[in-house]
């Protein structure tokens, strides 16, 4: 019953980290990374690298350098276009990281599905929220949009390591919610003003 629950505990940490992948690649390897070398994260085989000095300051790096990219207007979009499919496979790599101490074939087969499913939906949604905010307002809300997804990722992720079923639950939350006002926000343009030519 113990190793049951120990693996439904890591597909939970896998799920949350694997979502913050959507919004940005690096933050939750870099979380990972200082949970590893804390001693609150154990690594999956093959995955122990992930828990050392180089790599914390490799991920930290590149943790900087992504959050600061996507301060700039339509550089943002351009990163989410490129970051989609490295997002999602970003999300099934941290799965397979945190899922230890089971058969590989179902460490990669809950990865693929939770951690690159998890990965896909925030990857849909932060598309949608960024294009949405360059049509609406041209650019200008992007470097705010930017910056609630760089601290909802940074807090997701720590959560994630921290108090998983509350991150994914979080994560669902959020999910609806956005889906909820993406559809206002699309029913409104939709039915904007439009000219009489009868």
């Amino acid at each position: 019953m113990g190793n049951e629950f120990e693996i439904v505990l890591t597909v939970l940490i896998g799920i949350g980290l694997s979502a913050t992948c959507g919004f940005r690649v690096f933050v939750p390897f870099f979380i990972m990374s200082i949970a590893s070398l804390a001693g609150y994260l154990d690594m999956g085989s093959g995955f122990q690298w992930v828990g050392t000095w180089p790599a914390l300051i490799a991920f930290g790096v590149a943790t900087v350098l992504e959050i600061v990219a996507y301060f700039f207007p339509y550089v943002d979009n351009l990163l989410v276009t490129i970051s989609s499919p490295v997002g999602i496979i970003s999300g099934v790599l941290v799965s397979a990281a945190v899922i230890a101490d089971v058969n590989p074939i179902l460490q990669w087969s809950l990865a693929i599905i939770a951690g690159g499913g998890a990965a896909t939906a925030t990857t849909v949604v932060s598309n949608a929220i960024h294009h949405g905010s360059t049509v609406a307002t041209g650019g200008v809300a992007n470097p705010v949009v930017s910056a609630v997804e760089s601290t909802a990722s940074v807090i997701m992720s720590v959560l994630a390591v921290l108090a998983p079923i509350i991150a994914v639950l979080l994560v669902i939350i959020s999910m609806v919610i956005v889906y909820k006002l993406f559809i206002k926000v699309k029913d409104k343009v939709g039915s904007g003003p439009k000219e009489n030519y009868a």
